[in-house]
């Protein structure tokens, strides 16, 4: 396992520093519903780098990191759909919800395909929203325009959860080691676009 560095730590460091800014700056105008669930999104994120600075990646090991890492992206649609389509806002819930739970249920009990299967439907779900949703918002002019960073955002956001869930499943897209070098500033780049993009 690839050791942590210092400039590892200093990225992560600002990561959990833009995720405390956000949630203490809130978002305007975001209902009670969704400003609770950009909380909990940002609060994993906030706790996730402190983790890492802290333990560093031998953390990534543990089968309750694929757990923690679904809420951010989970979390962070639901606030978008409790925003932005608020008549999908029942559904989303229920998606969200079960989609969790199945989550929970498979990194425990199932291996190979099962395992990978509700990670990469639930995850890839909720990156196209986060992508997709902002983007397209800020183009039809419903959304300000630096709304879209929003996406990139979630863009890297799912790339991020892609790597880390083949990793997981011992069939990584890159090498362990490559994956754990970009990942800190990945994360860092993804914090910055989700709170420049939510201040627009």
């Amino acid at each position: 396992m690839k050791k942590i560095s210092i400039l590892d730590r200093i990225l992560l460091l600002i990561t959990g520093l833009l995720a405390a800014y956000q949630i203490v700056v809130g978002i305007d105008n975001a209902g009670t519903l969704a400003i609770s669930a950009y909380t909990v999104a940002f609060g994993v994120l906030l706790v996730a780098g402190l983790l890492l600075i802290i333990l560093g990646f031998d953390i990534l090991d543990s089968p309750l990191v694929v757990i923690i890492s679904t809420l951010i992206p989970l979390s962070l649609s639901l606030g978008l759909v409790f925003e932005y389509l608020p008549s999908w806002k029942s559904a989303y819930l229920i998606f969200a919800i079960l989609g969790f739970l199945l989550i929970v249920l498979t990194r425990f009990k199932a291996t190979g395909a099962l395992a990978i299967i509700p990670v990469a439907t639930v995850h890839g779900i909720a990156g196209m929203i986060i992508f997709l949703l902002p983007i397209i918002f800020s183009l039809q002019g419903k959304a300000p325009g630096g709304f879209a960073l929003v996406g990139i955002g979630g863009a890297l956001i799912g790339v991020g959860g892609l790597l880390l869930t083949f990793l997981k499943s011992g069939k990584p897209i890159l090498s362990k080691d490559t994956i754990l070098t970009v990942l800190p500033g990945l994360l860092m780049l993804m914090a910055a676009s989700f709170v420049i993009g939510f201040a627009a």
